[in-house]
């Protein structure tokens, strides 16, 4: 998934990896470096994201007890989690090969690494993590879209398709932004989790902000390695569940008809939100 979630297991040749790629936490391990790590990153982001991140993401830190206490015990996350959704947290070494995790996310599962990011990664880290993804996993309709998208990744892996998936995970999980009654709000793990990115994706004039519509999504590529060129904004989480019910196999046939798109790029069928000037990615 161009880097996205599949890689390889841990390098380290001591650790003992299952064969769905699982790993004990090995919470007691954390040093005091690490738990002081997930404390600047816990105290920085809970402080701006209320008023910015939609209400079920401050509502599911506030039910899982996340705080500046130290590194959450997935343990503990679980008995939580798993009583409200029926979802669980299980570490892994690392990025995981793409049909491992989508097996895991379709058994609702969400492999999340057990390791802490470093002092300069608080702004973007590659691998998916605890603290932007699980919280919502306590909302049961986005809980239900993600056991949903494993099972759609699933199949989309052996059609050969997996490029394109990825575009919706990207865009939605990991970049997505919600339009409420309020205003605009951050739902994307890969936004609630950098400070920098959730200051840019709802207030600067650079971006798109695009109404979201699959066809359109899926032809879209993305930025791995920078702010996001283009946003797109649902109106709820149900939009996404409706997704579950789609027969993706035309959506696909479509698709190979039709060019890719740049991240960027701005149609005239497009529904704008706001049209980007471009300023921070170099101007129109």
């Amino acid at each position: 998934m161009d880097g996205l979630i599949g890689l390889a297991r841990g390098e380290d040749p001591d650790l003992a990896v299952a064969d769905d790629y699982t790993i004990d936490q090995g919470w007691e391990a954390y040093t005091d470096a690490e738990h002081a790590v997930w404390r600047t990153l816990f105290r920085r982001q809970v402080e701006m994201l209320p008023g910015r991140a939609v209400p079920a993401f401050v509502d599911g830190l506030r039910d899982l007890a996340f705080s500046d206490d130290g590194i959450p015990h997935f343990g503990r996350l679980n008995e939580v989690l798993h009583k409200r959704t029926g979802w669980q947290v299980v570490a892994v070494p690392g990025l995981v090969p793409d049909d491992v995790f989508f097996d895991h996310l379709a058994n609702r599962r969400f492999p999340s690494g057990n390791f802490i990011r470093k002092p300069d990664e608080l702004d973007y880290l590659e691998e998916p993590d605890v603290f932007g993804h699980v919280p919502l996993l306590m909302n049961p309709v986005f809980a239900d879209y993600m056991q949903a998208y494993g099972e759609g990744g699933l199949r989309a892996l052996g059609l050969g398709l997996l490029d394109k998936l990825a575009r919706l995970y990207w865009y939605t999980v990991e970049f997505g932004l919600m339009r409420i009654p309020d205003g605009l709000r951050i739902y994307g793990a890969g936004i609630v989790s950098s400070r920098a990115e959730s200051l840019f994706s709802l207030a600067s004039s650079s971006p798109n902000r695009l109404g979201f519509d699959l066809l359109r999504l899926l032809r879209t590529d993305y930025r791995i390695d920078d702010f996001q060129e283009s946003y797109f904004v649902i109106d709820s989480f149900e939009q996404l569940l409706e997704l579950a019910e789609i027969d993706f196999a035309p959506v696909y046939e479509r698709l190979a008809g039709l060019a890719d798109l740049q991240p960027g790029d701005v149609l005239d069928s497009d529904t704008v939100l706001h049209r980007g000037d471009r300023s921070y990615h170099g101007g129109i």
